[in-house]
């Protein structure tokens, strides 16, 4: 069958990705620890960064191989959904005590700033055409890379004045051992890159096999094949106990994907990227920044109940929100 060979391709890539990101995860925990930074900011920057390079990869080359802005656009905003739907799962797995009690605020200031840029991104899909723009380059780009910049700083400064001043490593042993960690962490995130920047042209493969558009083909299946290195760390992270560092990597990733709109614009020569894509991915936005909202709520609600003893009224909202969202995107692109 056509899609026997691309499904084997897949199972490999999943696995060296679910390889990589445990010890991606248990680098980033010990540097975390050695360096005296707070592991919601390891898992938002460094984390995020390293798992969301497949979908930089990914957004690039659909622009300026493919010439697809919808693949481009559908791939990143459907990365962010796929991002805040596996904190529903996260839900559900932690049985001992509830995820948003046990969660740290500082993922207030994550999920707040993706709402915002999100609403950034829904409103210029809307504008279409008319959205402001300096050459070929839409003028919400600066706004994303500022956003996004800005979101780093203050979840930084938010960790450093509730934790204190960071311990000094002065002793050589501590040194040598942030040293092996970082050599660590580096073979693992090219491990991370190289799989995961191959599974995008495999899922392209399969929704050509499908029939599948771009628009549907992005946002679903090629949005699940690029945030398999995310699940994969995040699931590590669980692993290890660092559950302030699997949540930091999710909403970072979804930031950090959100950002990556705007180089994916300076590469898009014809024009604003926003404004040749379809504004049905306006939907996807508005869809992640319900997410995101649901996400804001429950850290500062702190639900400890669970619907039917599976999970939080706030993961069966952000599995609705993502189901209708995935039923309207089929529905447009049959």
């Amino acid at each position: 069958m056509g899609w026997g060979l691309p499904a084997l391709q897949f199972l490999l890539c999943a696995a060296l990705i679910a390889r990589a990101g445990f010890v991606l995860s248990q680098s980033a925990e010990r540097i975390a620890a050695l360096t005296g930074l707070g592991a919601g900011w390891v898992g938002l920057v460094m984390l995020a960064t390293v798992t969301s390079l497949p979908e930089l990869a990914s957004g690039l080359s659909a622009v300026t191989l493919v010439g697809a802005p919808d693949l481009a656009v559908g791939n990143l905003l459907g990365a962010c959904l796929f991002n805040l739907l596996f904190l529903a799962v996260i839900d559900a797995l932690l049985r001992r005590q509830p995820l948003y009690e046990a969660a740290g605020d500082v993922h207030l200031l994550s999920a707040a700033f993706g709402v915002v840029l999100l609403g950034v991104v829904a409103l210029s899909l809307l504008a279409g055409s008319r959205v402001p723009a300096l050459l070929h380059v839409g003028l919400y780009s600066p706004l994303l890379l500022l956003g996004y910049l800005l979101a780093l700083r203050t979840v930084r400064r938010h960790e450093a004045q509730r934790a204190g001043p960071a311990p000094v490593a002065a002793e050589t042993a501590a040194q040598t051992s942030l040293a092996f960690e970082g050599r660590r962490f580096g073979i693992a995130a090219v491990v991370v890159l190289a799989a995961g920047s191959w599974l995008p042209g495999i899922a392209d493969r399969l929704a050509g096999t499908l029939g599948w558009s771009h628009g549907f083909a992005g946002t679903l299946l090629m949005a699940l094949a690029t945030t398999l290195p995310e699940m994969a760390v995040t699931l590590s992270a669980l692993r290890l106990g660092a559950l302030d560092m699997a949540i930091g990597n999710l909403l970072g990733s979804s930031l950090f994907n959100v950002t990556i709109l705007a180089v994916a614009d300076l590469a898009w020569l014809h024009g604003p990227l926003l404004a040749d894509a379809s504004p049905a991915h306006a939907a996807t936005a508005v869809a992640a920044m319900v997410m995101s909202g649901l996400v804001v709520v429950g850290l500062v609600a702190r639900p400890r109940a669970r619907v039917a003893r599976v999970a939080s009224w706030i993961a069966i909202g952000l599995l609705t929100v993502w189901l209708a969202n995935s039923a309207l995107l089929f529905l447009h692109g049959r």
